[in-house]
């Protein structure tokens, strides 16, 4: 399909590949991650980390499938938002669009805060505004310069972390076979009768799934695909999301077995002491390092992106201010959306720089249900509205899918939940000004 097919001109360049897409993917996801949040997750899955992760990775399996499904049949920019307007109804996809706006706007923030409270801890002399202003002015930089200069940078920092990761595992290793922890990997890690509590265990992977969120990114950049967008789509968020659990896993195992039930100051959320015990205090200050150079410059480039393909293709409809959708006529990027996320991080770090507990449970409520609204929008596009005969796929596969988000969002903390739902009545009051004034919600139905 064209994007013309649904009413839209091509404006943004089509320049990434398949692998572009996966490597995006790879960098939103962040390879590193479980080094900052490690404890964090242990606290509430003591010793079993991975097998967090690994439900958090089949949940999300479902997820990224129906971004799949709802990709190709519409390969536009938008996300959730155009699927779920398109899919389901002009309403419910401003809703859509709404909670993944409370997901993509935060998440750039929610980067810079972390990234800067690492680096001040090991440069106190440099304040934390000083790192803030870096990472926003390096990011808004490399979105302006194009998608394609974007990609190039992609690259390079995701080698970055894969060297940082090789590192850690190497040493990790070498000291679990020395003697350090269990001396050898174990299945406890995976199952653990003692320690087990299911509640507490989806309280774990409610926090794990943070660092799945990146692979529905991908969506956002549909418009800008060479070739076969709907399908790429679908491809990559797969890959992405089965590589980086892979990778997940393996190093919260080792990690797991290497503390041997010691978790200490692991509760601080970093493994900062396992490295030491793996490789040395210069193994610590390497992976804290990356991890912050992660967050606060690689991770905010491509969520920056994300987020400001968000308001492009709201403030297209317009579901916003027509001026977000204007696209800079050399670069082919959206520059205003770019320039108004630079600002409205500032000042959400700015405000939340002292709470960043509560910056991740919003991303994750907009996150989860925004993914809730997806699999509802396949079962019925592709079911209700066009009698699908793919049972499994637009039917069974959906229904799980939404099912396991709701588990994980009814664990979540009563304040992500609160402060999610203002955010929804927030939304809703705006989409009646917006309907009052005369805004044309009624989008042509492509079938």
């Amino acid at each position: 399909m064209e994007i013309e097919e649904f009413g839209y001109k091509q404006e943004l360049k089509r320049g990434l590949t398949l692998r572009d897409l996966v490597v995006y993917g790879m960098i939103f996801m962040i390879p590193i991650a479980p080094f900052g949040v490690y404890g964090y997750v242990n606290q509430e899955a003591p010793g079993m980390v991975p097998l967090a992760y690994t439900i958090g990775m089949l949940a999300m399996l479902f997820t990224a499938l129906s971004y799949g499904s709802m990709a190709r049949a519409f390969p536009i920019a938008g996300s959730v938002y155009s699927y779920a307007q398109r899919g389901l109804n002009p309403h419910v996809g401003f809703i859509a669009g709404w909670l993944m706006l409370l997901d993509y706007l935060l998440i750039p923030p929610l980067l810079y805060v972390y990234a800067a409270m690492a680096l001040n801890h090991l440069y106190p002399d440099i304040p934390k505004v000083g790192f803030i202003l870096a990472f926003l002015v390096s990011a808004t930089f490399v979105n302006l310069r194009g998608i394609t200069f974007t990609a190039r940078m992609n690259i390079v920092f995701l080698l970055a972390q894969l060297v940082v990761l090789g590192i850690f595992l190497f040493y990790a290793w070498n000291a679990l076979h020395g003697g350090t922890g269990n001396g050898q990997l174990t299945l406890a890690p995976l199952y653990s009768p003692e320690n087990f509590h299911f509640g507490m265990l989806m309280q774990g992977v409610s926090i794990a799934v943070l660092s799945f969120l990146g692979f529905d990114a991908i969506s956002t950049l549909a418009e800008e695909i060479k070739s076969e967008p709907g399908k790429s789509v679908g491809r990559a968020a797969l890959i992405t999301l089965l590589v980086m659990g892979a990778i997940f896993v393996v190093q919260t195992w080792i990690a797991t077995d290497l503390a041997a039930g010691d978790f200490g100051d692991l509760v601080e959320g970093r493994v900062g002491r396992l490295e030491a015990h793996a490789g040395g205090s210069w193994l610590a200050t390497l992976t804290a390092v990356a991890t912050a150079l992660a967050w606060g410059v690689a991770v905010a480039i491509t969520s920056q992106a994300a987020v400001s393909r968000l308001l492009f293709g709201m403030a297209r409809d317009g579901k916003l201010p027509k001026i977000l959708a204007k696209v800079h006529p050399k670069h082919n990027t959206p520059h205003v959306s770019i320039y108004l996320v630079a600002v409205l991080s500032l000042l959400i770090c700015y405000l939340f720089i002292n709470s960043v507990d509560t910056l991740t449970s919003l991303v994750n409520f907009g996150a989860l249900s925004g993914f809730m609204l997806l699999h509802l929008t396949v079962i019925n596009h592709y079911w209700r509205r066009n009698k699908s005969t793919q049972v499994l796929r637009h039917l069974i596969c959906p229904v799980i899918g939404f099912l396991i988000v709701c588990a994980i969002m009814y664990n979540m903390g009563v304040d992500a939940q609160k402060l999610g739902c203002i955010w929804i009545a927030i939304g809703l009051v705006y989409l009646f000004f917006l309907n009052k004034l005369g805004a044309n919600t009624a989008l042509a139905d492509p079938l």
